[in-house]
């Protein structure tokens, strides 16, 4: 593997016109994965406009509102790994709300938030009609390796070193878990799309060695 420096706006047209490839009767459901400090949802919304510009339906959905309630995340501490992990986010919610419905002959009738976590109660969102042809943009950490149903995926990736460094001092604790998903998933290699993200304003592509 290596790198292929590419600017932000870039790849932000890169990432567009894969999605556009694909054919106008389907739903595309792309997956943004990594840690927070990756910021992979500002991607996922640096991709909105554009696909709305090329006529595309966009719908923005992110993980962190499908947590499951406290009394089960939290159940193992505030602070445990394993648990942010195996039990944070309610997988099964996501697939039955958003992304199910946009399988081919689907709904599309998408549920765009399910659970408050700082109130730690339901957010009672509307539910919302993405049409044929539109695009879910779905952003969150430790998404891969669910066998979670996107049609696209693409991880950011941080060095050790510079998540542990741009992780707050408060979420330190989730350092261990994003460990383990590397060694267990490997998303960059198992990701549709792979992207360094050490330095924002300098991403790079992953791509295979010649």
């Amino acid at each position: 593997m290596r790198a292929r420096p590419i600017s932000p706006d870039r790849l932000v047209a890169e990432l567009c016109a894969r999605i556009t490839a694909f054919p106008r009767d389907h739903r595309v459901r792309v997956a943004f994965d990594g840690a927070d400090a990756a910021r992979p949802g500002d991607l996922a919304d640096a991709l909105v406009a554009p696909l709305r510009a090329s006529g595309r339906a966009a719908a923005r959905v992110s993980a962190r509102d499908f947590l499951r309630p406290a009394s089960l995340r939290l159940e193992m501490g505030r602070e445990d790994p394993d648990a942010f992990y195996d039990d944070w986010l309610d997988a099964r919610a996501l697939d039955r709300e958003v992304l199910g419905p946009l399988e081919p002959g689907g709904t599309g009738k998408i549920l765009p938030s399910l659970w408050d976590a700082d109130r730690d109660r339901a957010t009672r969102a509307p539910y919302l009609d993405l049409p044929e042809g539109g695009v879910l943009l779905l952003d969150g950490p430790l998404l891969l390796g669910r066998w979670l149903p996107f049609d696209l995926t693409v991880h950011l990736s941080l060095s050790r070193a510079a998540l542990a460094r741009r992780t707050p001092p408060e979420a330190a604790w989730t350092l261990p878990a994003f460990d383990r998903y590397r060694a267990e998933v490997d998303p960059v290699a198992v990701a549709d799309v792979a992207v360094t993200a050490d330095d924002p304003r300098h991403p790079a592509l992953v791509v295979a060695a010649d």
